[in-house]
């Protein structure tokens, strides 16, 4: 059974500053808190139904002290799942490290919405960039929309806040999606790089297009007038992978 207190305490990490006052996050569902398990992250508390006990007892006994047992309709009531028949873990946010600069980052510049931060930090695990750098006004990375969005893949890809302006000009190789840049069919891509995509309705600022060594255009053969922040990524992160000199 979930205490009022602790009702109280997974509710209020919904807010970012909570997740910062306490430095933890809240994981939901049961795809997301096994791969979690999975992880090198530190898990405080885990708040599972009998059945998902009964199920993932294995993987569970690693943590074992820290299983409460709790109904369905009390993790749908804490959580922000319609509804959620299974497990809520709560875990702590990593200390902050140093970006490395010696592999290839995906950065992007104000992203805003919960849904496509967490969707670009999936497509980032499924093409091996093991980093994405968001400038300091994007949406937390540990909102619990951009957890859930993920699918279990913020166990595995890193996220880091910083200036876009401070980053781009230590690389040597950065590359922008912009309207008036070259086709990316056509170009061969270089690591490590950077590859930085624009805000959902502003796109990239003007400011940064200065340090970009290539823009780069996707083409379109109808009529919508532009992409997704998301699916421009896993364009782009497909393309670049298969167009990178050997």
């Amino acid at each position: 059974m979930i205490s009022n207190r602790e009702s109280k305490f997974i509710k209020s990490l919904q807010l970012k500053k909570f997740r910062q006052l306490e430095n933890q996050f809240v994981v939901e569902g049961a795809k997301n808190v096994l791969e979690l398990l999975q992880s090198n992250l530190e898990i405080v508390n885990v708040y599972a139904t009998k059945d998902f006990q009964d199920k993932h007892s294995v993987e569970l006994s690693q943590v074992s002290s820290l299983v409460v047992e709790a109904k369905a309709a009390e993790l749908s009531k804490v959580g922000t799942f319609t509804n959620n028949n299974s497990v809520l873990a709560i875990a702590k946010i990593p200390v902050a490290i140093e970006i490395d600069s010696s592999q290839s980052i995906l950065a992007f510049d104000r992203i805003k919405d919960p849904g496509n931060l967490g969707t670009v930090i999936r497509i980032a695990d499924w093409y091996g960039f093991k980093q994405i750098v968001c400038s300091p006004e994007s949406v937390d990375c540990y909102n619990p929309k951009v957890i859930s969005a993920t699918m279990g893949s913020f166990a595995r890809v890193r996220v880091h806040y910083t200036s876009l302006a401070g980053l781009l000009p230590t690389a040597q190789h950065v590359y922008g999606t912009t309207l008036q840049g070259d086709n990316i069919h056509q170009l061969k891509f270089q690591e490590p790089a950077i590859v930085v995509f624009g805000n959902e309705s502003e796109g990239l600022h003007e400011e940064l297009k200065q340090y970009l060594t290539q823009e780069v255009f996707i083409p379109g053969y109808g009529e919508a007038e532009s992409l997704n922040v998301a699916v421009s990524t896993a364009v782009f992160c497909d393309n670049f992978r298969r167009l990178l000199k050997r």
